[in-house]
């Protein structure tokens, strides 16, 4: 099965970027990252190809998939034939934000450990 060409629009620390993140590794598909925090063109090349401001957003065959959740992804790779089924655990939870002390911690411009 021939790997998609994916570029991934995340941030930094982000619950939502890191469910993205754990997908793209359970199916070991290479990917280009995309640090919308640390590099702002990033985010307007982010809004202007997706037509909206939230994140994460990712593309995949050139098909922007805008707002998107780790488990979201997982279910477009599958429904399109794009990965085959993996029962490989993941560490982080592919729908969930950043803890409110996560939040907190990136305020006060702490390192956090999202699990």
């Amino acid at each position: 099965m021939e790997k998609p060409t994916i570029v991934a629009y995340l941030k930094t620390q982000c619950g939502w970027s890191g469910g993205i993140r754990a997908v793209l590794k359970k199916y070991d598909l290479p990917y280009t990252e995309k640090d919308i925090i640390q590099n702002p063109a990033f985010r307007w090349e982010m809004e202007q190809k997706s037509g909206q401001p939230l994140s994460p957003c990712v593309e995949v065959n050139g098909k922007m998939i805008p707002d998107i959740s780790g488990e979201e992804l997982e279910n477009y790779l599958l429904t399109a034939n794009l990965v085959g089924s993996n029962d490989a655990p993941v560490n982080v939870p592919l729908n969930s934000a950043c803890t409110d002390a996560e939040h907190a911690a990136m305020a006060a411009g702490q390192p956090i450990n999202l699990r």
